[in-house]
Formats: C-alpha cells, structure tokens, sequence
C-alpha cells in the first residue's frame, strides 16, 4: 500500500483530471518530415497524453482541462478526445479569427527515427487558445470541491507555454491540495518551448515554484536520466534533496533510458518514497517502433498503481511495462490493455496468442 490516501473512487466523479494542451500531430510514418507527401494525423500532448492513456487501457475517469480554438481544427481534437473517452466537457472554447493570428490549435510534425537516424519534431504551437489562459478563468472549485476529483496532473511542458499559464497551474494545484486532491506534476523539459526564455535554468526556476504544490514528481531537477548506467547514488542524493527542499512531496519518480540507437533501447525506471529506492526490472535490448510518449505512459501506469491503492514497487513496475508496450505502437499514446501490461509485468513473452 502506498501512503497518499488518495479518495474512494466512490465519492468522486474523476479519478483524474489533467491540466494542459492538446495538440494534432501528423507523423511522417516511414519518411522524413522534408520529403514527405502525406501525413497520418493523431492526438497528443504531454499532460493530456496520461489522461489519455489513463482512460483508455485502465479504464479509469478522465478529464481534461484545456482550451481550444473552435474551428474545424479544435473539433478535430475534440473528436480524439471522445474517442479516447476522456470527458471533454472542460474544454474552453476560443473564438477563431479564421486565420490563427490572435488564437489557434496547437500542431507538430514528426518523424520516427531508425538505427542512426534519431526521431525529429517540427512544432507550431504559437499563440495557442490554451497558452493564452488566465489564472481566475477555470472554475477549480468545481472540479474539486463540488464535483470532486481523486488526482490532478500538471507539468512543465503546460508552464512553459506562456507567461501566463505558470499562474494557471499554481491556481489549479493550490485548489486541488486545499480539497486533498492528489497533485502529480511532470518537469518535461523542452527545448522548443524554453530556447529564447532562459534554457533549462528558466525552466527549473519556474517549477521550483510550482513543486511545493506536489505530491508525486516525474523526474528530479538535478538527476540525468538519459546516463548510460543507472547510478543509484545519484539519484537517492537528487531525490533526497528535491524532498528535504519540498517536503510535502511523498514520491519522485524517473524513466531510465539507454538509448543504443534510435530503433533499439534499455529502458527501465525507479521511484523514491519514504527512504527507499524501487527499481523496474530492465527491458533490455527494446525495439522502438514510437518512442514518442512513452513518458506519459509511464505516469499513467504509475499512476493507475497509485490509484489503485497498489504499493511503490507495483507502481513502478506497472509504467515501465507500460511505456515499453507503448513504444512498441505509433502515435503519442499506448494502444495496451491492462490484461498486457500486467501480463509484461509477470515475465510473459511475445509469442503469438491463438
């Protein structure tokens, strides 16, 4: 059992509502961003993407938070999210220009890497409806307090949108934390959304201000999770001083990659909580079809065990098998069951199934 007392699904009309943008993507498939002529369209999004998954290979209640443009675009999103059965009934609807120029939906181009080639992502996501929110525009107490709500999940990559949407998260996590909402909130740093702000410094000072509004963090401010070996030195010393620096967070938790080539990986993860370490089996030598969300997956699984009232290590061995079903897909979000990835988890192979 994991001590976050999160609330009896009972009592709640969510298990979980996500803060952030959902964006089109259109993936190259085989070809390059550059050469290609046609392009398959999926949904995506960082925060949106656990919802997502959340709700679509856990079964669990989801909504998302967000704003959109409302044209042919933005119902094209919407219509994404209802398949995914995420509950779109918070959407803010923007009035299009026709044009994009004061408020629009957010896209990105992408191409799959393979062997020495690494994956590559075009965005357009300027002056997006969601970027454009405003602290005081979302009625939290209702999601909260009056509907009520198990967990809220927020991140970096939602901050990082604008000058204003750091305002938006820190409202949203305050209100939740004041309604013993579970907050989890992922640092995802991008590169694309700092590079003319201040770079990754920008980006840690802004979450160190949102952090203290956090019970579980994905990703540790000063830990590399992209070394070629793990070092569980390291990591015990990052996690031991983000928690004595934000002492309400009860769990921090990380993916570990070794990127071999683009088209095969070692992936695994691990979790602090309460002075000790949980680390994931190692899913070693791990064809990558889509590495592209596999973070994300790795939260909802974490999170599912969370919810669930599963211990840390269940927790943790739960999104690792996940993100590693994930990446074995297209498109942002996992297409994997729970039967699956608890069948991962106990060790089964990939042999057909008649």
């Amino acid at each position: 059992m994991n001590d976050l007392n999160v609330k009896s699904k009972a009592d709640c009309h969510w298990d979980l509502v996500s803060l952030g943008e959902v964006l089109l993507r259109f993936d190259a498939g085989d070809e390059r961003i550059h050469n290609a002529r046609t392009f398959r369209v999926w949904d995506g999004g960082g925060e949106y993407n656990v919802a997502r998954n959340l709700a679509k290979g856990f079964r669990q209640r989801t909504a998302i938070v967000t704003a959109l443009a409302d044209n042919a675009l933005g119902r094209l999103a919407e219509d994404f999210i209802w398949q995914a059965g995420v509950d779109s009934s918070r959407i803010l609807w923007r009035e299009a220009d026709g044009i994009g120029q004061n408020t629009r939906n957010g896209i990105y181009f992408i191409e799959r890497g393979y062997g020495v080639r690494g994956a590559a992502s075009c965005f357009d996501r300027a002056n997006t409806a969601v970027s454009q929110l405003h602290a005081g525009e979302i009625d939290w107490n209702q999601i909260f307090a009056e509907q009520k709500t198990r967990w809220l999940h927020t991140g970096g990559i939602f901050a990082g949108l604008s000058e204003t949407t750091p305002e938006v998260a820190k409202e949203a996590m305050e209100t939740a934390r004041r309604n013993n909402v579970i907050v989890s909130f992922d640092l995802n740093y991008r590169d694309s959304l700092w590079k003319a702000r201040g770079g990754r410094e920008a980006a840690n000072a802004l979450n160190r201000q949102l952090l203290k509004n956090a019970d579980v963090v994905f990703g540790t401010l000063d830990f590399d999770s992209k070394l070629s070996k793990f070092d569980e030195t390291a990591f015990l010393t990052a996690a031991e001083k983000m928690q004595s620096e934000f002492p309400n967070m009860k769990i921090i938790a990380s993916t570990l990659r070794e990127v071999v080539t683009a088209s095969l990986h070692h992936v695994s993860a691990v979790c602090y909580t309460k002075g000790e370490i949980f680390k994931a089996r190692e899913f070693a030598n791990l064809n990558i079809l889509d590495r592209v969300g596999s973070g994300d997956a790795f939260a909802a699984g974490f999170i599912y065990g969370l919810l669930t009232e599963k211990a840390a290590n269940y927790a943790v061995e739960c999104g690792t098998a996940h993100a590693a079903l994930a990446m074995t897909t297209p498109g942002d979000n996992s297409m994997a069951t729970l039967c699956e990835v608890e069948s991962l988890m106990q060790g089964d192979s990939a042999i057909v199934r008649r």
